[in-house]
């Protein structure tokens, strides 16, 4: 794709482990034609040991997608690098955020920020063999330090290799003592470090990352940033991405649930007939769209129940939504 037809990165839903693969990215490209999409963290070894096709693949719609990538070696990633851009990605983000212990384990992830040097260096060495941008997400600090130098300088010295692009998760990460989930929730918020960042570093792109769940909340922060990064609440409410798009790319953009929908199965009747995917694996990122709105429990238990997508066939899609605005007695009954 050409990048320089690529929208900006005001809007973009972050990677998230066992949640962002390429049908969860696809759905959420039919709700917001103009944010950037990340895949979930693959790891440098899990591509140059594994099976490429099923780390990499994705589809043309996509686009804008971000491969990011979870390593620390400058060798290897700038191996990936180069895959990347054979794949087609539009982008290559280095994790320099992931707290878990089994990331940890792996020299890379949060633990990076103590070594901005190594970063540096991968940063450089993908930079040497791909024309894509390369970008990265961090943290504002490590465990208990929250001194400002920390992260300024973390950024000082790896924008000087070449990364325009810094994509904060304005939280703390602690090594020890807190799980992933826990990581996302307990270390405070504090947004003021990024926006410092984007004074002391104009001419950088920085984007914010945590806990931005409402349009007002965002349109507070793209005040201070460039751009914010949304997790959580765009996998489990989907269809605020729809106005988030309106709110900050396309004020036009009004598709109905419906549209969505038939896009949906559209999709599920080629994954099926291409590559033979399941249409559990691709209804389970569906099941926040109904929230709200009458029939819903009954949409969710349609789209995850194992007896009812054993076998089930794309129409299962539209069966469920059918629920939607039933009376109850009607809705139990096609349950």
């Amino acid at each position: 794709m050409n990048t320089a037809a690529l929208s900006s990165r005001r809007l973009s839903v972050a990677p998230m482990l066992d949640w962002t693969d390429r049908h969860c990215r696809h759905f959420h490209r039919l709700l917001a034609p103009h944010a950037w999409l990340y895949t979930e963290m693959v790891t440098t070894g899990a591509l140059l040991h594994g099976d490429i096709p099923r780390h990499l693949r994705f589809g043309e719609a996509e686009h804008p997608v971000a491969l990011q990538l979870g390593g620390s070696e400058p060798a290897d990633l700038a191996r990936c690098a180069q895959l990347a851009e054979e794949w087609g990605y539009d982008e290559i983000n280095l994790n320099c955020g992931c707290p878990s212990e089994r990331v940890q384990r792996g020299a890379f992830g949060a633990c990076l920020m103590h070594e901005p040097q190594l970063v540096a260096e991968g940063v450089a060495a993908m930079r040497a063999v791909t024309k894509l941008p390369v970008t990265v997400k961090h943290r504002i600090g490590i465990d208990k330090i929250e001194d400002y130098a920390f992260v300024h300088g973390f950024i000082e010295t790896v924008s000087a290799a070449g990364c325009s692009t810094f994509i904060v998760h304005a939280r703390n990460a602690w090594l020890k003592g807190l799980s992933p989930k826990e990581n996302r929730e307990i270390p405070p918020l504090r947004y003021e470090v990024a926006h410092q960042l984007k004074q002391d570093f104009p001419q950088l792109e920085i984007l914010l990352n945590g806990g931005l769940a409402t349009t007002a909340a965002m349109a507070e922060q793209l005040q201070h940033v460039d751009g914010v990064m949304i997790g959580r609440e765009a996998y489990q409410n989907p269809w605020a991405l729809i106005e988030w798009e309106r709110a900050f790319c396309d004020p036009a953009w009004n598709p109905s649930r419906e549209a969505i929908i038939d896009g949906m199965v559209d999709y599920a009747a080629r994954e099926a007939t291409e590559h033979g995917t399941p249409l559990r694996a691709i209804s389970r990122h569906l099941l926040g769209l109904a929230n709200g709105l009458p029939g819903a429990r009954g949409f969710r238990r349609m789209l995850s129940d194992p007896n009812h997508l054993r076998d089930a066939q794309p129409e299962l899609l539209r069966e469920a939504w059918a629920l939607i605005g039933k009376p109850a007695s009607a809705r139990d009954d096609a349950a």
